[in-house]
């Protein structure tokens, strides 16, 4: 094994939503999670607090994020998943920053139409919260739906982006503005 991808370095910094805890080596970046992660990233004995350029980088693009001044993420990803969880988590990295996507859109995305509940899976597995964007797939109805980080944080970031609160339909139709 390559010595520069073998140790994974750690931080923990904080942000708008809570500390975020990120891992990194050589390879890329392995985890983005918050306080109180669903699934976090399995740790092993390589694992350890410390410096790395790409810990360093993913908190500079984060405060941009926050402060928005970013919208995409220019970084190294070294998430381990299945080929399809990669595939899913892949093909969030195409919702653009501002929009939403639902589970049988997402589905659709990665070619597998009947597949929303095995992509709302992949989806909950993301190792990489805020960067690879789960934040941005809501239910069918338009309603936000589960998160790793919580509702109150979804909420968070989809109004930071523009997103939330979706125009409503009928909404749109009273005040006759254009859907964008």
């Amino acid at each position: 094994m390559n010595p520069d991808t073998a140790t994974v370095f750690t931080r923990t910094i904080a942000s708008p939503v809570g500390l975020l805890f990120l891992a990194a080596s050589g390879a890329g970046l392995h985890a983005v999670e918050f306080a109180e992660h669903r699934h976090p990233v399995p740790r092993g004995d390589d694992w350890r607090d410390g410096a790395h350029p790409v810990l360093d980088a993913t908190a500079e693009q984060l405060a941009d994020y926050f402060a928005g001044k970013r919208q995409t993420f220019d970084l190294p990803f070294a998430a381990r998943g299945t080929p399809f969880q990669r595939q899913v988590w892949d093909a969030l990295t195409r919702i653009p920053y501002g929009s939403t996507a639902s589970y049988v859109e997402l589905a659709r995305m990665v070619g597998k139409p009947n597949a929303s509940r095995a992509v709302g899976a992949a989806n909950g597995r993301n190792p990489l919260s805020i960067v690879v964007p789960c934040h941005r797939v809501i239910g069918a109805s338009g309603a936000l739906t589960g998160f790793g980080g919580g509702l109150p944080t979804k909420e968070f970031l989809l109004t930071l982006e523009g997103a939330w609160p979706r125009a409503d339909l009928f909404d749109t139709i009273k005040t006759g503005a254009r859907a964008g």
